[in-house]
């Protein structure tokens, strides 16, 4: 689903990522860890599209297409979410009225009729419901006045709606509580588990790990994949850090 190769990117001209491939195929649940500044949430903006991140060399293919060739809203429309480790507020914007426009913006891109407000009022209170997000809540200016809790449960919300193929997450699990990190695992879990789909978790702990479940957990350091292992790689990370891999970097 989607092939990354030997990716170099740079942001107001300072190298992030060195050299960095990875291959996720559909169904398929990968974890990444690393230090800080070791250029992870660099690969979801750069895979987002996100404007600044200037990319030197490699590629990026997703589902077969240049991803790196199309603009953000190609990737959105073509089945790709990108969660932020810091949602941001929109003033003055309601959920529905943002998450209608959006899917709907979406669904016109794929040549798939709009859905009417009811339906969508229908589609989002289910979502809502499923994560704790209130109908209440969602009428309100996004993110606006939300603790970082309800902030990323509203995030998942946002996927459920959304329904992509890929979900890019930036340390989802950032700023969660033990019950609220049970419900955003357990709502990534629920949309994303599938065949057909795909994830690519950032983040810095095990404990989210512990109710995902990935397939594969990956180690990136200096720019670069430098370790990949199942499972039992996070907890070796929780339990002892990054000093040896950093040793292995040095040698």
């Amino acid at each position: 689903m989607l092939e990354i190769q030997n990716l170099h990117a740079e942001i107001e001209g300072k190298p992030i990522l060195k050299g960095l491939s990875l291959s996720l195929g559909a169904g398929e649940i990968h974890a990444i860890m690393g230090p800080n500044g070791a250029g992870k949430s660099t690969l979801g903006y750069v895979l987002g599209g996100r404007p600044g991140y200037e990319v030197t060399e490699g590629s990026v293919a997703f589902d077969g297409r240049d991803l790196l060739d199309m603009e953000p809203d190609e990737r959105a429309a073509a089945g790709i979410f990108l969660g932020f480790q810091y949602p941001v507020e929109i003033p003055g914007v309601s959920n529905v009225q943002f998450l209608r426009t959006a899917l709907n913006a979406q669904r016109r891109a794929r040549g798939e009729a709009e859905l009417s407000a009811g339906d969508f009022l229908r589609l989002a209170r289910d979502q809502g419901d499923k994560l704790g997000v209130s109908m209440d809540m969602m009428k309100r200016p996004v993110n606006v006045g939300f603790s970082g809790g309800e902030k990323k449960r509203n995030e998942m919300v946002q996927m459920g709606i959304i329904n992509p193929r890929l979900a890019v997450l930036d340390e989802t699990d950032s700023g969660l509580d033990i019950d609220a990190l049970r419900v955003v695992g357990d709502g990534i879990n629920r949309i994303m588990r599938a065949p057909d789909k795909a994830v690519l978790l950032i983040t810095h702990y095990q404990r989210l790990l512990e109710i995902v479940e990935p397939d594969h957990v990956h180690v990136l350091a200096g720019g670069r994949i430098v370790r990949s292992g199942g499972p039992e790689l996070a907890v070796e990370l929780e339990r002892d850090g990054y000093a040896n891999i950093a040793e292995e970097m040095a040698a």
